[in-house]
C-alpha cells in the first residue's frame, strides 16, 4: 500500500509539473448547432471559436460546430438543446423568443433605427435579458446583429399605403410581427423562408421583410426587385449553451472563454456591415432597384407605429422592455 501512495503521489507530482498533460484528464466536448453556412461570417467565427478554446484549455475543451443547418431549424434545435442531444446554438430573434420572448421587442418595427442606437440598447438591456434566459436553462455566450430587416417587393414601396396594397409574406416564427402588421392594417401572409420564392413566382405574396444578406443569398431579388432602403429593425442573433454545456467548462476557462466570445462578436458585427452593403450592391448590378426614402416619408411609417403601439404591448411586445427601450432612445437622440 505505501508503495502504491509513493507512485500516485510521484504521478501527481508530475501531473503538476507539466499542465499539458494530466492524470485521467477529462475531455468536454461541446457540441453547437448553427443554421448560418460555414462560408458566412457566422461558420467562420464559429470556427474560429473553437480554436481559440481549444488553444486556451490546452484541448482540454472541444468546441465542435454543426453549421448548416445540419441539426434543424431552430424549433429543432432548442428541443436537443433541452434533452442535451447538443450543447449550444447559434440562435437569431426568432429562436431565441422561443426562449424569452422580451427579446423580440427589441425587433419591434422602426423602434430601434441605427446600428449606434442598437449597441446603446444592448449595453443597457444585456444584463436583464441574459438574467430572463438564465432563468430558463440557457446561458448567454454572447450577442451579434445578424443583419436589419428591410421590405422587399414586386412594386416600388415608399410609404405605407404603398405596402398595404400587398400581400406580404412573413415567418411562422414571428407570430409578434405579423400580429404587429396585422394591426396596423397589413395583409400578412404565413410563409417559410424555403418557400417565399414559390410564393413570389405564384404571386401568393408581393412582398417580405427580410435583410439583404438573405434575399441575396436565396436569390428572391429576381423575383421581387424593389428594395425599401428604410430599415425596419434589427435581426439579433446570439451563441447560447445550455445548462449542462456550460457546467461541463472548467471553471478556469470560462472568463477566457467569455473574452473570447465577445470578440467573435464585435468580429461579426463588423462583417455583416460590409457584407450586406456588398450583396445590396451585388444585387443592384443583378436588376434590383433600391428607393432611398425621403425623411418627411420616414416619418410616416414612425408615425404609424407610435400612434398604434400602446394596442400591440403586452399583445405582440413587452411593456416594460419597450418602455425601457423608448427611454434609452429618446435620451441616446438627444
Amino acid at each position: 500500500m505505501k508503495k502504491i501512495l509513493v507512485c500516485l503521489g510521484g504521478i501527481l507530482l508530475l501531473t503538476g509539473m507539466n499542465p499539458g498533460w494530466t492524470f485521467g484528464q477529462r475531455k468536454v466536448t461541446i457540441k453547437v448547432a448553427s443554421i448560418a453556412p460555414e462560408n458566412t461570417p457566422w461558420g467562420e467565427a464559429l470556427n474560429r471559436l473553437a480554436k481559440a478554446w481549444s488553444e486556451v484549455s490546452g484541448g482540454e475543451v472541444e468546441l465542435r460546430v454543426y453549421h448548416n443547418g445540419v441539426a434543424g431549424n431552430e424549433g429543432d434545435v432548442l428541443q436537443k438543446l433541452k434533452i442535451n442531444q447538443i450543447q449550444g446554438a447559434v440562435l437569431t430573434s426568432f429562436g431565441i423568443n422561443l426562449i424569452s420572448p422580451e427579446v423580440m421587442t427589441l425587433s419591434a418595427p422602426f423602434l430601434i433605427r441605427t446600428s449606434e442606437e442598437l449597441k446603446r440598447v444592448l449595453e443597457a438591456l444585456k444584463p436583464e435579458l441574459e438574467l430572463k434566459i438564465s432563468a430558463k436553462g440557457f446561458h448567454t455566450l454572447t450577442w451579434a446583429n445578424a443583419g436589419w430587416v428591410t421590405f422587399f417587393s414586386k412594386s416600388p414601396v415608399f410609404i405605407p399605403s404603398d405596402l398595404k396594397r400587398l400581400k406580404i409574406g412573413t415567418r411562422p416564427e414571428a407570430p409578434e410581427l405579423a400580429y404587429a402588421f396585422r394591426s396596423l392594417g397589413y395583409q400578412m401572409v404565413t410563409v417559410s423562408d424555403n418557400d417565399i420564392l414559390i410564393a413570389l413566382n405564384s404571386n401568393k405574396i408581393q412582398a417580405f421583410y427580410q435583410s439583404p444578406l438573405f434575399a441575396g443569398a436565396m436569390q428572391l431579388f429576381g423575383s421581387a426587385q424593389h428594395m425599401t432602403s428604410l430599415p425596419v429593425a434589427p435581426f439579433m442573433a446570439g451563441i447560447f449553451l445550455n445548462e449542462p454545456g456550460w457546467r461541463a467548462i472548467p471553471e478556469r476557462y470560462k472568463p477566457e472563454f467569455m473574452r473570447r466570445a465577445e470578440a467573435i462578436s464585435g468580429e461579426i458585427n463588423a462583417s455583416v456591415i460590409r457584407l450586406e452593403a456588398d450583396a445590396v450592391k451585388t444585387m443592384t448590378q443583378y436588376g434590383l432597384k433600391v428607393h432611398q426614402i425621403a425623411p418627411n416619408q420616414a416619418q410616416l411609417w414612425y408615425s404609424e407605429v407610435d400612434g398604434a403601439i400602446d394596442s400591440l404591448l403586452g399583445a405582440a411586445f413587452d411593456r416594460a422592455v419597450y418602455q425601457r427601450v423608448q427611454a434609452l432612445l429618446a435620451d441616446f437622440r438627444r
